[in-house]
């Protein structure tokens, strides 16, 4: 017991604060990619109702903006992360439509395995997966559209954001590997 108590001190210094152009260009890469995708489902869905901006690609953008030289944030990661999680989160949903905890925690939990066993762990991915069976009527009306719209289509748009905003500096490359 004692042994996994300290473990939990940690025991290393916290990493330096990112740099004030570091800051900035993922202020701009995340404020751009994320109204790209709500000005995408103001304009093109209209009244529809149609939701493109999950509450998941905010968590993305801390990776692909904030976290660039991770493994987590990389374009294999970011689209494939989200697209499987959305497929096994209405897999889920339409399995289990009566029991809500039970498709939450096997929508996560198997999300989680599968992104693993793929190389596309991206933590939001969780999220979107989990948004597929508590995100309400107009998700669930999607059905597995949710995993191309808004899943695929929102990260495709962040990448191509990423993949611009992220290369202006001239000491910042993006992605460190596409597969």
């Amino acid at each position: 017991m004692r042994e996994l108590l300290l473990k939990m001190t940690g025991g290393e210094q916290s990493p330096p604060r990112a740099g004030t152009g570091e800051i900035l260009w993922a202020w701009i890469g995340s404020c751009l990619s994320i109204a790209c995708i709500a000005l995408l489902e103001r304009y093109a869905t209209g009244n529809y109702g149609f939701p493109l901006l999950i509450g998941s690609f905010g968590a993305s953008a801390v990776l692909a903006f904030g976290a660039i030289r991770s493994p987590l944030a990389q374009p294999r990661n970011l689209v494939g992360g989200h697209f499987l999680s959305a497929f096994v989160g209405v897999s889920s949903s339409v399995l289990f439509p009566e029991t809500l905890w039970l498709a939450s925690c096997l929508a996560v939990a198997t999300a989680i395995a599968l992104m693993h066993l793929t190389k596309t762990l991206h933590p939001p991915g969780g999220a979107t997966a989990l948004i597929a069976v508590t995100g309400g009527e107009s998700i669930h009306q999607l059905g597995y559209w949710y995993a191309f719209v808004p899943c695929l289509l929102g990260a495709l748009l962040m990448l191509a954001v990423a993949l611009v905003v992220n290369n202006i500096p001239k000491r910042q490359r993006y992605p460190l590997f596409w597969w």
